[in-house]
């Protein structure tokens, strides 16, 4: 084990998820896990993004497999600093609530919300070994309340549920010191965002939360370290 903190980053091997990791490693030196639900794309971001970077392997939708990735996390590194539930599927855009594809919705929060929910409950106990530890989840202003409307649905409405588990969650971790925030990192230039602003700028906002002082906000949902509205 060492000193040196130690990030996990779901869905790493790509994307917003890739950059938070580079900028982790990069620019504040931490040992980051990129989570990725195959292996070998895992191993190939790793090595592209440097300075040390790890690849776990993680589904997040897989119980099986978040359980043995933290029991690989709790055998190597003995403690977990950083969480960033980033890993995410389906921007919906062709999706309406009156006339969605239910089968389709149910796969998108398997991943949107209960994979964070599932990684977030079993990294816990190492969180609470950790250094200044923080939980990241990665949102969506299509999550927001605040002037909701139609479209995306089953990504939409899995982000706002996603909101509400970082509210319940920064509530009952903040007496044990455990900072938990949601991020929106706009509408960015991904894979799955299909255009918008640098990926770069997208990471910033994410890294921003992880890497908190203690006496940083918790149970708040931001874009670009600026609190929006739920």
């Amino acid at each position: 084990m060492t000193d040196q903190r130690i990030a996990l980053v779901t869905g790493a091997n790509r994307g917003i998820g890739k950059e938070v990791a580079r900028q982790l490693a990069r620019d504040h030196g931490l040992t980051v896990l990129v989570g990725s639900r195959d292996l070998g794309k895992g191993h190939s971001a790793a090595q592209e993004i440097g300075h040390g970077a790890e690849a776990l392997q993680l589904d997040v939708s897989d119980q099986a497999s978040v359980t043995a990735a933290f029991t690989n996390i709790e055998a190597v590194h003995g403690r977990l600093d950083i969480l960033v539930n980033n890993a995410g599927v389906d921007y919906d855009t062709d999706q309406r609530a009156y006339a969605v594809d239910l089968d389709r919705v149910q796969r998108a929060f398997a991943t949107n919300l209960f994979g964070p929910w599932a990684t977030t409950i079993a990294a816990g106990p190492l969180l609470e070994k950790g250094q200044h530890a923080r939980i990241v989840n990665v949102s969506s202003g299509a999550g927001a309340l605040t002037g909701i409307s139609g479209g995306t649905s089953g990504y939409g409405i899995s982000k706002t549920a996603l909101n509400a588990l970082t509210i319940k969650t920064a509530a009952e971790l903040k007496p044990r010191g455990i900072v938990v925030n949601s991020v929106c990192p706009g509408w960015v230039a991904t894979d799955m965002g299909g255009g918008g602003r640098p990926v770069t700028e997208g990471a910033k906002g994410v890294v921003w939360a992880a890497v908190l002082p203690d006496d940083g906000p918790t149970g708040g949902f931001f874009r670009d370290a600026r609190a929006i509205d739920w």
